[in-house]
């Protein structure tokens, strides 16, 4: 159980970081909230991949639901973005 959550932990902060990495511009967001987007981009995308019909046959580091979530984890990253900006008052 802690070897799951601790494993969810790293791969949310590698998928998160990833996910910055790839976005233009720079992002005010801290390292907190880019693990839990990144664990929300993971699973979501590996969710989706194996809705689709996605299998690992061959074994091995699974690349395809990795990639998705990371792409996963930019829009949420992005969609975080948009609705903090609005949240922010211009005096």
């Amino acid at each position: 159980m802690i070897g799951t959550i601790i494993s969810a932990i790293v791969v949310g902060l590698i998928v998160g970081a990833l996910a910055r990495l790839v976005m233009p511009g720079k992002q005010n967001v801290g390292v907190i909230m880019t693990i839990v987007l990144g664990i929300l981009g993971s699973l979501i995308g590996s969710w989706l991949t194996y809705q689709v019909g996605y299998s690992n046959s061959n074994g091995g580091w699974e690349v395809i639901p990795f990639i998705v979530g990371v792409v996963v984890a930019i829009a949420l990253i992005a969609a975080y973005l948009a609705v903090r900006g609005r949240q922010v008052s211009h005096h």
